[in-house]
């Protein structure tokens, strides 16, 4: 079962290939989402990474959340569902 993590502050310049490399020192990857600007094709600072395992997945959090990253300290955690972040937003 594949787990689904949130990757945030990125600096722009990183690419999918980098966080492919990244993250397989914690365990082996379904999937990279870099999420792009339309209009640029520039990296917005954040990403879906989609880990083949549920102990891929927390090996990541808790090897890649808060490291440097040039310059700048990534957030890594599990990403919430659209449901999860509209009941959320409600309140």
């Amino acid at each position: 079962m594949t787990t689904k993590l949130y990757v945030g502050n990125l600096p722009f310049g990183t690419t999918a290939l980098d966080l492919q490399q990244l993250f397989s020192e914690a365990g082996a990857i379904a999937s990279v989402d870099l999420v792009v600007d339309k209009s640029t094709g520039r990296s917005r600072g954040f990403a879906f990474v989609t880990m083949d395992t549920p102990d891929g997945a927390q090996a990541a959090v808790a090897k890649l959340h808060g490291r440097d990253l040039n310059g700048r300290q990534m957030t890594v955690s599990e990403a919430r569902t659209p449901a999860a972040r509209t009941t959320r937003e409600q309140r």
